[in-house]
């Protein structure tokens, strides 16, 4: 699997236009089951709403969407092109319209649903899922926040911890951040340190500015 990228969190924003109300909402998702789950807990939350439109885009190019009543291609599209254009899979959006009495014409729908989308993306931030390689690192109890400190400095983040007369680390590099931890370790336990290879994990990076 190639890696791609998604949105950072779950996020939300609004917009008035002509009074009614648009409510983006964006959730990273890992498949179609996830992708409805969230849309039904939207729906859920804005029953009164006039509209809930949606679309996702999952990895391998499956893709849906729908106008909810509004008129075609004026809402449920928009939604997915915003999702589109930014490059973005594994992602989820719903944009809720309360109706605020005046029409605002195929254009002004267009251009309102592209916008709740966008912002909801925007507020989300953008992140890359990529494979990360994971590593059990043994750590004396002296050692082990500099060592957690030295993960941090190289791009790894400490997935799991297990106490016992040591401390053993689970730890995420993503490429090239093992290679620079390994000297770290070595320096810091004078060689008596040596951590070990335990798989392969596809996780999402940093967000990007």
């Amino acid at each position: 699997m190639a890696a791609y990228q998604t949105i950072a969190e779950v996020a939300e924003a609004e917009i008035v236009e002509k009074k009614s109300r648009f409510i983006g909402r964006i959730a990273p998702v890992a498949d179609e089951e996830e992708a409805l789950a969230f849309i039904a807990e939207v729906k859920a939350a804005h029953r009164m709403a006039r509209h809930n439109v949606y679309a996702y885009v999952l990895r391998g190019g499956r893709i849906r969407y729908t106008d909810d009543g509004e008129p075609a291609k004026t809402a449920g599209m928009p939604t997915l092109e915003a999702i589109q254009h930014a490059g973005l899979e594994d992602v989820a959006v719903v944009v809720t319209r309360y109706f605020g009495g005046i029409l605002l014409g195929a254009g002004g729908l267009t251009r309102a649903y592209t916008r709740g989308a966008k912002d909801a993306l925007d507020a989300a931030g953008v992140c890359r899922v990529s494979l990360w390689t994971l590593w059990d690192v043994p750590c004396t109890y002296p050692l082990l926040e500099r060592v957690k400190m030295d993960i941090a400095a190289c791009g790894g983040v400490v997935r799991d911890t297990v106490y016992g007369a040591e401390v053993t680390l689970r730890a995420a590099f993503p490429a090239g951040g093992a290679e620079s931890f390994v000297p770290r370790l070595t320096e810091l336990s004078a060689g008596a340190l040596e951590m070990a290879a335990a798989g392969e994990e596809y996780l999402p990076g940093p967000r990007e500015e």
